[in-house]
Order: structure tokens, then sequence, then C-alpha cells
């Protein structure tokens, strides 16, 4: 073999490189030339630009402002006619540098309304209740129509009686839709206050059937109206509020259709709310008048309770139960204050059980904060075992992660089925046991997905009372800033609740479950404003969280990322961020550009799917002949196996030629072509003669170390630029990993080679072993490719809803009778053609407006978007929201 004269080392080629498959379900955003600096390309030409009021750091500016408005509301429930009157005070302050001509003033309950914009263009598959998956093609369910029917047959939307200032004039107003201008006799200027006065009414919705974030629910749930034998009132958006005004938006008028939230201005409130007497009511604030509505046995269990260690009954389920068959004997208004909210909500029933427990914040001198649960019975076991001890074990784990919790009580209130909302001090949950009983006369029994979105979406709701009601982020433009960091924190909270929590349907690791919904070709960016978002749940609560989680535990590591977020959230508490601020605060803090992976994450719907396409291993040449020459010959030897049909000549005893005429041999037969000879050996020597000594140096210490020489390709399948998790597996069966910093594809964000120096033979290079980049195609990230086993399964089956394995446990082994079939699908209401001339509407994904049934929809008919806490963790749909079903 001739060696060549150049000063390069020979690198002998060990490996070759081998394709993968890649998923090639999407274009990514970032291809061709230039692809990496578009990736890597800072977010400056997106976001606004700083100035005296949003800070370049992430932080309020220096003339920051915001304003207040502060409430003065005497409700009366009327419990027979299922309808609220109230009368209120608006005292609102501007705090902006411009004078203001009117006010807005939210009306949310006219979205119910007659002719309402969110009436008016719901969509064939979204006209049902939030409890339904979206209809398929030209589909009526009966929830469908009995919600529309509902909505026809009832009479919605706010009477407003009077509009008055401080002297009992009346002040001109405009009402469009969910909105009304009040105009001001007079500019209201700068540092300047105003009082409102209105008056108005409007009939509570039958929340199971029509779908919103607050209503009634009539019990038994499955009996018709005029079966009813009690209720559950439970209001929110109930009263005319003050809608926003900021320094970006000025006023905030979009219209509210159903899904996206809102954001307020902090005030105070004195609410005096006037219920039958035998009601118990739980509100955002503390009750003021304990004595006249409370017995003197309530009174001393609350006191009793500050100090606790486990819940105790303020209202026992006997009490509630007996509180139940007792009638009304007349009326008790309950007054509740509360200082800096920015809403306020409350729930009342006479079927409350109630109970509490104080918990000790760090630091507090206010005193323990009253954590307390409001339930019926029909919610028991499970709602006095977990509830409130859920509420305490959230505000544990997230005052870590941000600042004390800052009000006096947290309230969770069972309001419905399943699903969730907040507001200040008080949330609304969902999740009862199934009502199946061990056996006849026994304990009902619930199931383990009933368990954990029990918890779950309290962990959820509670959270909220921290971003958005103290944080104070605007949802109807940006969902993800409330409920994606809130579902991040629930994350973390629940993973502290105990291990291998089944947070994401079954799933402990949000990053497996998130690549399902990522390589989807049915979903917008993040950003996207909430009422046009597409797969509602995984991209306001799923997605952001995956992301946030990414960050934290791979992208800044925890020493960086805690004391980030920590920071953000002191700098915007009781204020009003946008996605610039949280943005602009992370990086300042951690020290970190984050533009790639906001772009990536936030601004497109490219996925993770980094694959190794190819490995080449070498050896760093000696140049030494007699060396290289004989490894070259044992490399060959063990490598290249003999033909096969030498090796059969030879075993038929068949000889060459050459065997048979010994005179045919040469130099060639004596000497193969590894052979050494005196012209390589000087051409080694004039190779170590050309070196310099900082170069003979470098050669000489490379001998010493002999090392492997690896270049490893790796390519960007999914398009989101991370970074690589590389696991690498020695052939002395060692292990290591190394964390390569996403910045590797700056230059090329379709693919890079790495070069790798290493000490010891590599037997194998893998990709996210610990699965915590949400790495969606797993077949192409080990090199050489790795085989994963499965399992196979013949099946027939129809899902009957989630197993009771605590029933089943309790069930008694019975004989060979045949039991009733299970319930199947929900039935659809008939319907005939009309000879309208066109063709049936198609199922499935062609139909208009239809879109992939969610988990959350296979999950007791559970819709995903709509805002439900998850079936055992069916992330993504914590808040029990209204009006389209996978809208919500």
């Amino acid at each position: 073999m001739t060696l060549p004269t150049r000063k390069a080392a020979l690198l002998a080629s060990l490996l070759l490189s081998v394709p993968m498959g890649a998923l090639a379900q999407k274009t990514p955003t970032f291809t061709g030339p230039g692809s990496g600096a578009r990736a890597f390309e800072q977010l400056d030409t997106e976001l606004p630009t700083p100035n005296v009021y949003r800070a370049a750091t992430g932080e309020p500016g220096p003339q920051y402002f915001q304003q207040q408005a502060d409430y003065v509301i005497d409700v009366a429930l009327d419990e027979d006619e299922k309808k609220i009157t109230g009368s209120e005070t608006i005292l609102y302050t501007n705090n902006a540098p411009l004078p203001l001509r009117y006010v807005w003033v939210q009306l949310d309950q006219n979205r119910f309304a007659d002719g309402s914009l969110a009436r008016e263009t719901e969509t064939a598959a979204t006209s049902g209740s939030r409890r339904q998956a979206e209809a398929q093609g030209d589909q009526l369910s009966y929830p469908t129509l009995a919600r529309q029917m509902a909505l026809d047959e009832g009479d919605h939307g706010y009477k407003v009686e009077a509009v008055l200032n401080a002297r009992g004039e009346e002040l001109p107003y405009t009402i469009v839709d969910t909105l009304m201008r009040v105009d001001l006799p007079q500019p209201l200027r700068a540092g300047e206050q105003t009082q409102i006065d209105i008056d108005w009414s409007f009939n509570i919705i039958n929340e199971p059937v029509i779908g919103g974030r607050g209503g009634y629910e009539g019990f038994p749930t499955d009996a018709t109206e005029e079966n009813v034998e009690d209720y559950i009132f439970f209001l929110a958006q109930w009263y005319p509020r003050v809608a926003a005004y900021s320094d970006y938006e000025g006023w905030h008028t979009k219209p509210f259709l159903g899904r996206g939230e809102f954001t307020l201005e902090f005030g105070d409130f004195d609410v005096s709310i006037t219920v039958p007497d035998d009601h118990i009511v739980s509100s955002t604030g503390v009750l003021q008048n304990p004595n006249e509505v409370l017995t003197p046995q309530m009174r001393e269990r609350l006191e009793q309770a500050k100090t606790a260690e486990n819940p105790v009954f303020i209202v026992s389920p006997e009490e509630a139960a007996e509180n139940e068959a007792t009638p009304a004997e007349g009326r008790k208004t309950w007054r509740f204050r509360a200082q800096n909210v920015r809403d306020f909500s409350w729930a009342s029933s006479r079927k409350f059980i109630w109970d509490a427990q104080g918990y000790e914040q760090e630091g507090s001198e206010t005193g323990p904060i009253m954590a307390m649960s409001f339930y019926p019975n029909e919610a028991e076991p499970i709602w006095s075992r977990y509830s409130t001890e859920a509420v305490i074990h959230t505000m544990d784990v997230y005052s870590r992660f941000s600042f004390d919790y800052p009000y006096p009580v947290a309230q969770s209130v069972n309001t419905w089925e399943r699903g969730g909302m907040e507001y200040p001090m008080i949330t609304f949950n969902g999740y009862r046991p199934d009502g199946e009983a061990a056996e006849e006369g026994g304990e009902p029994t619930y199931s383990r997905d009933v368990k954990y979105s029990l918890i779950g979406v309290i962990i959820h709701e509670i959270g909220h009372i921290y971003f958005p009601m103290t944080v104070n982020s605007d949802e109807r433009q940006w969902t993800w800033m409330d409920e994606g960091i809130n579902t991040f924190l629930e994350y973390v909270a629940e993973v502290e609740w105990e291990e291998d929590y089944p947070a994401f349907r079954g799933e402990t690791n949000v990053l497996d479950y998130i690549t399902g919904y990522m390589t989807s070709t049915d979903q917008v960016p993040i950003m996207t404003n909430s009422d046009s978002i597409l797969q509602f749940g995984p991209n306001a609560y799923s997605k952001p969280a995956s992301a946030l989680t990414v960050l934290r535990e791979t992208v800044l590591g925890r020493e960086l990322f805690d004391p980030a977020f920590r920071e953000y959230a002191r700098r915007w508490k009781f204020k009003r961020p946008t996605p610039a601020d949280f943005f602009r605060s992370m990086e300042e803090t951690s020290g970190k550009d984050l533009d790639w992976f906001w772009r990536g994450w936030f601004f497109t719907t490219d996925y993770v799917d980094v694959g190794i396409d190819g490995v080449r291993a070498y050896r760093i040449s000696t140049q030494d002949p007699d060396r290289e020459n004989q490894q070259a010959r044992d490399a060959r030897a063990d490598g290249t196996p003999e033909p096969l049909i030498q090796r059969r000549n030879r075993e038929e005893g068949r000889k060459t030629r050459l065997q048979r005429r010994p005179q045919l041999s040469d130099f060639y037969n004596e000497n193969d072509r590894f052979e050494t000879n005196n012209a390589d050996r000087n051409e080694y020597q004039a190779f170590l003669n050309g070196l310099s000594a900082q170069e003979r140096e470098v050669y000489d210490r490379a001998l010493e170390r002999d090392s492997w020489v690896y270049f490893v390709d790796f390519r960007n399948h999914g398009g989101l630029v991370t970074p690589i998790p590389l696991h690498i597996t020695y052939t002395d069966g060692s292990a290591e990993k190394r964390m390569i910093p996403a910045e590797i594809w700056r230059r090329d964000a379709e693919g890079v080679t790495k070069l790798m120096i290493l000490d010891k033979e590599v037997a194998s290079f893998s990709i996210d072993d610990d699965h915590e980049i949400a790495d969606a195609d797993r077949a192409n990230n080990a090199f050489p490719q790795q085989l994963t086993p499965s399992r196979f399964e013949l099946y027939k089956s129809s899902y009957s809803g989630p197993d009771n394995q605590m029933a089943r446990a309790l069930e008694e082994l019975e004989g060979d009778a045949k039991t009733d079939e299970e319930a199947g699908e929900e039935e659809a209401v008939p319907l005939d053609s009309e000879g309208m001339g066109g063709q049936a509407a198609p199922s499935g994904d062609a139909a208009e407006g239809a879109s992939e049934p969610s988990d959350a929809a296979q999950a007791e008919d559970q819709p995903a978007a709509a805002g439900e806490a998850p079936q055992q963790g069916q992330r993504g749909q914590a808040d029990a929201q209204e009006g389209t079903p996978n809208a919500q």
C-alpha cells in the first residue's frame, strides 16, 4: 500500500453512513439556504418595541399604568324563577395619561341572548354543549337539540334597567352585543374618578344543558326540569364589569364569543348576596357578617379549622342532608368584601357540605389562609378526602415558583359533573363518583379517572388564582399565557403529589403525550388569537406546558429557569403582562438568548424530530507504514469474508492453477498489497521531518491518546430546532450523556455534522433516551438503528366509559347469567332529507367544521377543547368553558 505524502493525518474509514427513515407529515418552516439564520432570527420584528410603559428588560416601564374599578353590589337570587336581580355602583379611576369620554362595560350574559354574535356564528359542528364532541357531517344529537331548544325558548341576556351617575342622573349608553358603552358628561382626566350606577337582571342558564361558566345544576342530575328536587347555583360573569383599558390596546372591546376569557381591572368589592335562608354561600372575599348567617356551631368549627391538621366539617354530610329536607323559611343576606381582585364570583345551595383547614404560609403576616371546599353529598366520598388537600398542595407548590398566595381564602366548589373554572379566591370544579355502589346499600365508589381528574382540576383551578387572577394576562388575546403557564405549574404540582401521576391521558410525561398533536396538520401556532385556535386544548394548554417543561429541564436547567420564572411572576404580580414581557423577562433573568425557542415553539407549528442519519468512525493514523499496513491487513481479514465460491472449491478438493503450477508464483504472490517497503518508510520519515514543533507536539499527543474520531450526521426532520441530548454507549459497557446546545443549528436548521473525538470506541449513539425534548419519531434516534419491540393484540371492543377498579374489586362472583349490553354511542336524532337538491355532507374530516375527535371527546364524551380537567389527567381542558364544544 502506498501512503500519501501530505501532512494531514490519514483517516481509515471503519463504518459507513446508513440512512434512516423519518416522519414527513408537514413541511418545516425553515428550509433551504439560510434556514439556520431564519430559525435563530431575533424576535424584535415580531414583538412590540419597548417603551415607557413596558421596558426592554421585560418588566413594567417607568410610566406603566393600569386602571382601577371598585364595586358595591347588591344581588338577590330568585330560586324559583332561576333569576338574579342586581344593583351596583362602580367607582372607576382613570390612571391612564389620556382623558376618557366614555367607559366600556362587559355584558357577558348577552352571549346567550337571541341574535348575539356568539349564537349567530355557531356552526353545525359547534352547536352542542361543552360536554359534546364536535358533530361530524349532517348529524343532530339529542343534547344539541336540547341546547338549541333551551336557548330558543328562554329569555337570556341582561335586562339593563338603569344607568346613572352619582347624582342619580341618567347616563347615555349603547349596547353592542356583549359590551355597553357608557358616555360620560365630561372627559374623565388622568387621576380622576367617576361613579356609574347600574340596575340589571337576567335569567340564569341551565348550565348542563346550555353550557357556560356559570348557571345552575338540578338534582337528581338526570331528572327532567319538572322533577328536579334541588339546585346548586354558581354565578360567574354575572355582573356588568368594566372592560380593561391598557397601554397596548386602549379599550379591550373584542366581543365575548364563549371561548376567549378576559382581562379585567383590579379593585375592591363589597357584595351583599341575598339567598334562601337555608343556603350556604361560597364567595370571593371574606365573610363580613358571620353572626347573622352562620350558627354558633359553624363559627366555632371555623375557628377550630384555622389550626387543624386535617379538614374540619363546618357543615357535615348529615347536616347538609337534613338541610335539603327542611324547607326554607325566609331569606338571608351574606356580605363579602374582597380587596385588590380583578373579578368576583359566588355559589349558593342548601346541598353544600362545607369543610375547611387553615394553611400557614411561611412568612405570612395575616394569619392562616383558609382552604375550604363546598360540595353536595353526591360528591362523596372523594371530595372530603381530596378537595381541600389539593387546595393546600397547590398553594404549597405554586408559591414556591412565584409568590406567596395573596388572598385570605382559597375555595374549591363542586358545581358540575366535570370541568373547572377559576375566579379570585374561589374555583368551580367538577368530577364526582359515578354513582355505583360496591354492593346493595354500600358506599359509592369512584374510578381511577375520577380520582386523578378531580385532583388535577382542583390544582389547575386554584393555580389560576396565581395565573391569571394575580398575574393578570389577557386570555382573550393570548390564551397560553394563563392556560399554558398554569398547566405547566399544574404538571409540576401533580408530579409532586405522587410519583407516576397519570397527568396526560394516563401518561406521566407530558413530552410523550404532546407529540401526536405536534405532528398533526390541523393546528395553528400557540400565538393564535383564542377564538381562532384549532384543537384548543393541546394548543393552549398542553403544548405551552410542554415547551416550558423542555425550557426548564433541558434548555436552561432548573438553576436558571426557576429564578427567572419567579422574577417574571414577581414583576407582574397584580399587573398585566403581554407575551413580549414574558419572553424578555425570562431572557434577561436567565442570561440566555431564547428567541429561537420562542419562535419555534410559539410562532410555528413545527415539531421535534431529530434523527441520526449516519455515523462514520475513524482512528488517527500514525502514518508509520509498518503499523498502518498491518492494521489494514488485519481489518480486511476481519471485515471481508472469504468468497463462497472459493471456499466451496477448496472443500471440493479443487486446486488452483497456482497450486498445481508453483512456477507461476512471483513477487506479488509472495508479498500482498499491504507489505511495507523502504519507499513507504522514507515517505513516513519525510512526513515527520516536515512537521513544525507545534504540529509534532499535537501529533505525538494524538498518538498517545489513540482517540476515536466520529462524524455524526444529525437531521432535523420536524423543523423545530432543539438541543440534542446525545447518549453514547461504549464497547466496554460504559455510557455518558452529552447535551449539544440548540445553537448547533444556527447556520443550517435542516442538517448538521458533529465532529467528536473520543477516547473509547463507541458501540452506539442515541438521542433523547430520557424523553426530554418531545421527539416525535423515535425510530430514527439511534445508530446503529434499533428495533423497538411491541405487542399486537386482536380485539373487538366498544368503549363503555372508564373502568371503576374500586367497584370491580368488590363485585361478587356471579353465575353464567348474561348481562345487558352496555350503552353504545350517543344516539342521534333521526333526520329525514327534504330534498333540497344538494348532496349530504360527508362525515369525518371532510365535513364542514369537523375535526378529528379529540382525546377528551373519547373519554367520557369529554371534548378536548372544552377546557375541562383531564380524564385521568387528560390535559388541555382544565377550564369548563362554554359555547362550542371543542372550542372551550
